[in-house]
């Protein structure tokens, strides 16, 4: 498992708490350091199974400075998230072919129960 985080995030830093309590030492990806690429957001975003919006931090102040709204293109949304990974919503975490952004945290322990795709 792979867990998007962002240590200064209340949200991240529970759900990777709930996920160690469980014996789970998923592999950190500290994201805003190591942004993902527009491919590796497009596979989390199939995984997820959720449209690109779902997946952004749409109160940030970027999201209104690169002049984004809810009608926003998909592949523009994208790569404002590939360019900009504060607008990421966290944490994401992933697993095999399928993901979740841990709002609220306990969503990450979707994954703990597997459906042998992982």
């Amino acid at each position: 498992m792979i867990l998007w985080h962002n240590p200064r995030c209340s949200k991240s830093r529970e759900a990777l708490a709930l996920l160690e309590a469980r014996g789970v030492s998923p592999q950190i990806r500290r994201y805003l350091d190591d942004a993902p690429s527009l491919d590796e957001l497009k596979a989390a975003q199939a995984a997820l199974g959720l449209p690109a919006i779902a997946m952004m931090r749409t109160t940030e102040a970027a999201f209104r400075d690169r002049g984004l709204t809810r009608d926003t293109a998909e592949e523009a949304l994208l790569r404002a998230m590939a360019e900009e990974p504060k607008l990421i919503e966290r944490p994401v975490a992933l697993s095999g072919t399928r993901a979740v952004i841990g709002r609220p945290p306990e969503r990450v322990l979707d994954l703990l129960s597997g459906t042998g795709d992982d």
